[in-house]
């Protein structure tokens, strides 16, 4: 755009004011950016351009025993309803005797492509026949994983087409989610194998389908917890069950179901410094494993139980990228009072699994849009103007209204003070 070349070479302050003289933005705006800038210093050595902090809600969620633990968790969110879906779940488990979670190995996978290899069964057999070299090559690009238990620790060959294949490298990161360390290494090695064994190097990058570091959480319920608005315990089970059911078979279905989880699993994901992205990608990838994209979660009737289960690839960390920079981020660790990335990662399962329970009991037994309106509510009594002094009385008509939208809100509003 004309009057902005070089703008990211300029400060903070000379943005906002390049935007208020080319007339992008009026004095007012710039002045509402200004105020919501809380910490440029980290801002701006994040990302390219900056010019402010976009904020997003946190709160907390309540009432998760997981393993025999119980935590507290934050959550990141603009959505209403998330959180205290995100309670009410964790509440129904815990009263069940809280989550069980399993977690056997946390690796990432990072992926060497080579093109114009025709000869896939003697290029398979040259990588496996210098294995040891090209796996010694990566953990010295950075010794300092190896140092804390980390490393390189298997290669695998991948047919991918006629003339291309991958070389898959799993490495463990300890902490770090380890985008950058194994892209370091995935490099180092990639060098070798184009020099060493004279390969056609594609691009050597980390997969976000981690497939090596998947979680597993679990939960039993009584289905005597589950009886509301006249039905039973019996007849909410079996229709959650069937929901879940319909989840793996229809992909239409599947999508809003896993949006569902991911409310949670997104949530507790930024509030503690990670790639929310990066989840989404792998957690989507693992629900079409098998060809058809499916729900990540599964719940079944077994006897007198609900029982459920969320699997899904959770490859985050504790340490590194924006999670050592920003001291929100440290807060929300110890409001978690999480150990370790491991712990991180049974947490965020089963906020997933809870979250999912939430959104199926609603629909199961009256709907979705009742409980989503009630907190909706608020949300549009805001937008229309309402001051907090002014806000309880105006929820109070509102909850009273058969309709709920904006223009209602400002009619309310407006009829309130009137009649002050």
């Amino acid at each position: 755009m004309s009057g902005l070349r070089k703008f990211y070479r300029k400060t903070v302050q000379e943005r906002w004011s390049t935007l208020y003289e080319k007339e992008i933005l009026t004095e007012k705006q710039v002045e509402y950016l200004k105020d919501k800038t809380y910490a440029p210093e980290f801002g701006d050595s994040m990302i390219e351009n900056y010019i402010t902090d976009y904020t997003v809600p946190e709160g907390l969620s309540f009432h998760y025993l997981i393993d025999g633990r119980e935590y507290l968790v934050p959550m990141v969110t603009e959505e209403p309803s998330v959180i205290a879906a995100s309670s009410h779940g964790a509440g129904l488990v815990k009263k069940a005797g809280g989550f069980k979670t399993r977690i056997e190995q946390r690796l990432m996978i990072g992926q060497i492509l080579l093109e114009n290899c025709e000869n896939y069964a003697e290029v398979c057999q040259r990588i496996e026949e210098k294995k040891a070299a090209i796996l010694e090559v990566a953990n010295k690009a950075h010794y300092s994983l190896v140092k804390r238990g980390g490393g390189a620790r298997w290669l695998r060959c991948r047919q991918l087409a006629d003339d291309l294949m991958s070389i898959d490298m799993a490495v463990d990161v300890q902490e770090a989610m380890g985008a950058n360390m194994l892209n370091t290494m995935l490099e180092a090695a990639a060098d070798y194998i184009h020099t060493k064994l004279d390969q056609n190097v594609l691009l050597s990058i980390l997969s976000n389908y981690a497939t090596e570091c998947l979680a597993v959480a679990e939960c039993s319920l009584p289905l005597s917890l589950l009886g509301k608005n006249g039905l039973t315990g019996e007849e909410i089970g079996r229709k959650i069950a069937q929901a879940s059911r319909v989840a793996q078979l229809d992909p239409y279905r599947a999508a809003t179901h896993n949006k569902g989880i991911m409310n949670g699993i997104d949530a507790v994901v930024m509030a503690t410094g990670n790639d929310w992205r990066a989840i989404e990608s792998g957690a989507h990838a693992f629900a079409a494993r098998s060809g058809q994209y499916r729900g990540l979660s599964k719940w079944k009737v077994s006897a007198d139980q609900l029982k459920g289960r969320i699997e899904l690839p959770l490859p985050v960390g504790t340490v590194g990228g924006s999670i050592g920079i920003l001291p929100l981020v440290k807060i929300n660790q110890k409001i978690l009072g999480i150990r370790n990335a491991t712990e991180l990662e049974r947490v965020i399962a089963c906020v997933g699994l809870s979250q999912n329970l939430a959104a199926l009991y609603a629909l199961i037994s009256e709907g979705i849009q009742r409980g989503h309106m009630r907190l909706q509510a608020k949300s549009l009594a805001i937008a229309a103007g309402a001051k907090p002094d002014e806000l309880f009385q105006v929820l109070n008509v509102m909850r009273k209204n058969e309709k709920n939208d904006l223009a209602t809100a400002k009619a309310v509003v407006a009829r309130i003070r009137r009649n002050r």
